[in-house]
């Protein structure tokens, strides 16, 4: 059976569904990937130093000092802060808990042990953690002590007041409005420490700070009250804060185990957020030019923020610099003098600077042939990411990666695009010697400074299919390329190691306990 004919079964059935009220083709095609899956992405070797990753020398960071430095003084740079996720995740292991009835962990036969061994840890150091104070005194609210439910082994009453309906709600807030650190002005979220942040490598020569997150509609007033609470601490400053909510019309439908389109108990058609690639819309409306983008949990206190604010503005440096020579040359390719002398550079450049291969008939294109051909490869988003030392966090790596057209190009790559029951595929995933923590700084106008449809540079084989539940049956969900994956895939990539301290994510509660999370 032709593709064609499954897409109009598909569309036939989705319409029944639907009523029309989304497109079929679209969702048909959704249908097809989350029954066909995606073709794994073909790793070709690891990116490493002198090999796809570049090492800054103490020359080269001084020159990218002053590059930054004119391009934040002309207001160029922006903030870009992914932040509409929920909390649950962090606190998985306390709510699992939860949902075996018991007063204590020493009680929960039921429950995964490691999950056990970690909330021991969590209520031994409860006084360590920033939110210690609002749990005192929201269970004060309710005539209860702490230190008494402590003592007397009912942590389940605590874990109720700190995650639930009954007290502090922090399974279901936003994962920005937690308070991660103690502060002098109390105690700070995300949200906070983000802006904090900005603050250092943000700033224009008028005062003027851009941010912008997004954000979940259930808690958009929420949000803007808390960060309005924030910036009225600095009122010498000048902030520029938008935000943007994830686009519906990006959700996917999801399947069972079968292939059947997923129902919900009361038979509505199950539509999912698609993942973090999602939020390339929000990105491409911004109307921006240079953007940082790093995630919401990637946060420390000011005693540990020297690292990140460094070497924000040895990326931002770096993406200038390179922002301006690509510029360079097309403007030099589009020159009516252009010589042979002026493609070869920029041909050299291309492929030792920016990491891409040429065609093999390159080198018998005509003059103006090789200059069109140039151009197309250099008239594209750019982007420098740093990349750590590898820890073994789970997440994605820096890769040399064989693309559809069969050209090799460097992709940051997530293990689930990666066939692991192919050996040389994961020997060389095994390699890999760096680590994405999401610390990228994007150049989104072109040479004559209009802005790029980001849409046009992604590689829609890079989606993912997730196992999923809902309603306490699983499914198989598909998410979007990637925001720092495929949907960044065709463009310009530079990746440059930074230091391990920029990389302090948040992903459970105990990891706040680290010392990088400490006032110290």
């Amino acid at each position: 059976m032709s593709t064609e004919i499954d897409f109009r079964e598909v569309e036939e059935k989705l319409q029944d569904i639907i009523g029309g009220s989304v497109p079929a083709r679209v969702l048909a095609d959704q249908f097809m990937r989350l029954k066909k899956g995606f073709k794994p992405t073909a790793l070709h070797r690891a990116c490493t130093p002198s090999d796809g990753i570049l090492l800054l020398s103490d020359e080269l960071k001084d020159q990218l000092l002053g590059s930054y430095e004119t391009a934040a003084r002309e207001g160029r740079f922006t903030k870009f802060v992914p932040s509409s996720g929920a909390a649950t995740r962090m606190f998985k292991f306390l709510l699992e808990f939860l949902k075996t009835g018991h007063k204590n962990f020493d009680s929960a036969t039921d429950c995964d042990e490691s999950y056990l061994e970690m909330g021991r840890t969590f209520i031994s150091s409860l006084p360590n953690f920033a939110f210690y104070g609002d749990l005192k005194e929201v269970l004060q609210r309710d005539n209860m002590k702490l230190d008494e439910l402590l003592l007397q082994g009912d942590y389940r009453t605590v874990l109720e007041y700190l995650l639930t309906e009954k007290g502090l709600k922090y399974s279901s807030s936003p994962k920005g409005m937690i308070p991660f650190h103690g502060a002098e002005e109390g105690t700070r979220t995300p949200y906070a420490e983000h802006i904090a942040e900005a603050i250092e490598y943000v700033k224009d020569k008028d005062g003027k700070i851009r941010l912008h997150f997004t954000v979940s509609p259930t808690h958009k007033a929420a949000t803007e009250k808390h960060i309005a609470e924030v910036l009225s601490k600095f009122p010498e400053l000048n902030f520029e804060i938008t935000y943007s909510e994830q686009c519906r019309k990006t959700d996917t439908i999801a399947v069972d185990l079968n292939n059947e389109i997923f129902r919900t108990d009361d038979n509505k058609v199950l539509f999912r957020p698609a993942g973090h690639g999602a939020l390339l819309v929000n990105l491409n409306e911004l109307n921006a030019d240079l953007v940082y983008l790093k995630n919401i949990d990637n946060v420390v206190p000011d005693n540990f923020k020297a690292d990140t604010i460094e070497y924000k503005k040895f990326i931002g440096g770096l993406l200038v610099q390179f922002q301006k020579q690509i510029f360079d040359c097309i403007h030099r390719l589009k020159t009516p003098g252009l010589t042979e002398m002026e493609v070869a550079i920029t041909a050299l450049f291309v492929v030792s600077k920016l990491n891409m291969t040429l065609s093999d008939n390159f080198g018998s294109m005509s003059l103006f042939g090789k200059a069109g051909y140039l151009i197309s490869k250099l008239d594209k988003p750019i982007r420098v990411c740093g990349m750590v030392r590898n820890q073994g966090e789970p997440g994605g790596g820096p890769f040399w990666v064989v693309g559809s057209d069969g050209f090799i190009s460097p992709q940051i790559v997530e293990k689930s695009q990666v066939d692991m029951n192919a050996p040389d595929q994961v020997e060389i995933l095994n390699s890999s010697t760096h680590f994405n923590p999401v610390d990228i700084v994007c150049g989104l106008r072109n040479y004559c400074g209009e802005q790029f449809d980001l849409m046009k540079y992604t590689d829609p084989e890079t989606g993912f299919i997730s196992h999923k539940s809902k309603q306490g049956r699983d499914l198989k969900a598909l998410e979007l390329p990637g925001l720092w994956n495929g949907s960044m895939a065709d463009w310009v990539t530079v990746f440059v190691e930074v230091p391990l301290s920029t990389f302090s994510p948040v992903k459970t509660v105990n990891d706040l306990l680290n010392d990088e999370h400490r006032n110290l």
